[in-house]
């Protein structure tokens, strides 16, 4: 299903959005990733979804990406006698492992790693950053501290800890079954929150095993501080705002979004700008403005795709969330200033033989009258390394795999095809031709530019460049073997 844009959109599925209806009807209004959160819902659920999705892409003929959004540990508070207290700012408060019930001068906190790695001074945060603490004295069972924003804390609400890096390993055994169960049940990403360290991500490797992409969730400070390393072993980034902007400052989260984006860009790894993007379409049909310009900055920062988590899973308008992040992303793309912006940003060291050959591609298209570039990809990464260069023509990716056709649905401008497997390079020049015709691409009288690594089936070996006629008569007189 070719889409009159080139970043995608990533919807996450919920209770609004569970049935093969619905599910078709945000496909086709432009979700070209659904994403499955794994703090919701049984096994069966989640399943269920899997199954309805990969019949939507079988009936509409369109490859559809499945993103699995582990949940990550999660931190909270015992619960209180009266079932809630209210803070007052100076006042004492004391947090320990006692799991007796919860007062105005007290409250369990049942994770001794949190106690662990405390330091007097350090700041705790209570039900998403409404109430703040400072640790004036802790020890391995307790941390007393001093109010700084009051407020109503109730039972079970979550804590966040920016001013250290826990000793908590980012998967917990409930993350650990169900990466094991979606990657049996085939989805194409993994979405790893509380990466803190890039050994949280190699973790999740070992145990994903190849069967699913890595996408780290940049949700702590300390994974902003590690995000180079974090980046080097991750396949994909997503830039989540919401708890970014919990535990730094609010001010701070849009210049860590710039930063971080153009670093996504350079690698040639997908990014994912997430949460509250159009929060207020949960309830309402029409955006904000500001929600708009939200979406917009980042997709003129060049993001590979922009995200909707309980607009279209529990609101009551899903499909013009997705209808409306569409209308936007065609109107920006449209606009002078976007292409100026994206080729402005182009940072990329090219360093290898592929890295010259999609650059050339790009070149060519952008000097000429090429009306596509196909690319032929075993793993996907020479169509990562063309999407990098944000060309000013469509990106057709051919592959014989329809995993990696999955996994690049999340990718910028990438239009997937899937092919049979290709041994002479003349085979793929005539494949490549016939799906931008096919495709609506191209038609006779033009001409698209062919990347392809000789010997074939064999990833990362780009390695030859031909700008082709789309009439075949015309390669068949060229090359007549």
């Amino acid at each position: 299903m070719r889409r009159l844009r080139n970043v995608k959109i990533v919807a996450t599925l919920g209770p609004a959005s569970d049935s093969y209806e619905m599910i078709e009807a945000l496909h086709k209004a432009g979700a070209d990733v659904f994403r499955l959160n794994m703090s919701h819902g049984s096994h069966a659920e989640i399943s269920e979804k899997h199954r309805i999705i990969r019949e939507v892409e079988q009936n509409l003929n369109s490859t559809i990406g499945i993103l699995a959004d582990l949940q990550g540990p999660k931190l909270r508070v015992g619960v209180f006698s009266g079932d809630s207290e209210q803070l007052v700012v100076g006042a004492k408060f004391r947090l320990d492992l006692d799991e007796a019930e919860g007062d105005a001068s007290r409250v369990c906190l049942p994770h001794p790693e949190i106690f662990a790695a405390l330091k007097p001074g350090a700041s705790l945060l209570v039900n998403d950053g409404k109430i703040r603490l400072r640790v004036l004295a802790c020890g391995p069972d307790f941390a007393d501290c001093e109010v700084v924003i009051g407020g109503v804390i109730s039972n079970r609400k979550g804590v966040n800890v920016p001013d250290v890096v826990l000793p908590l390993a980012a998967l917990s055994e409930k993350d650990r079954a169900d990466l094991e169960f979606v990657c049996n049940l085939g989805v194409d990403w993994l979405a790893l929150s509380f990466v803190q360290r890039p050994e949280d991500v190699t973790e999740a490797r070992e145990l994903a095993m190849g069967r699913a992409a890595l996408l780290s969730k940049i949700e702590k400070p300390s994974a902003v501080d590690r995000f180079d390393d974090i980046l080097a072993v991750s396949d994909g980034i997503m830039v989540a705002r919401g708890d970014l902007g919990v535990e730094l400052p609010v001010q701070n989260v849009p210049p860590i979004q710039k930063r971080l984006v153009r670093k996504c860009r350079a690698a040639a790894k997908p990014v994912i700008v997430a949460t509250q993007m159009l929060e207020s379409m949960i309830e309402s049909p029409m955006p904000t403005r500001a929600e708009v310009s939200d979406v917009a900055t980042a997709i003129y920062e060049g993001a590979d795709a922009v995200m909707l988590s309980a607009e279209s899973a529990a609101g009551s308008f899903p499909i013009e969330a997705v209808t409306t992040m569409d209308n936007v992303a065609q109107e920006v793309e449209l606009d002078p200033t976007y292409t100026e912006i994206i080729e402005a940003s182009r940072n990329a060291d090219r360093m290898t033989v592929a890295d010259g050959i999609v650059s050339a591609a790009r070149e060519i298209a952008e000097t000429t009258d090429i009306k596509a570039i196909c690319c032929f990809t075993q793993s996907g990464t020479t169509a990562l390394l063309t999407a990098r260069e944000r060309p000013r023509v469509p990106v057709i990716a051919m592959t014989p795999l329809v995993g990696t056709a999955r996994r690049l649905a999340l990718s910028w401008g990438v239009n997937c095809v899937i092919t049979g497997s290709v041994d002479r390079f003349k085979q793929a020049v005539v494949s490549a031709v016939r799906a931008a015709r096919g495709e609506g691409f191209a038609e006779e009288r033009d001409h698209v530019v062919v990347t392809a690594g000789v010997p074939f089936n064999v990833p990362g070996s780009t390695n030859i460049l031909r700008v082709a006629p789309c009439d075949e008569r015309l390669i068949y007189a060229a090359d007549p073997e």
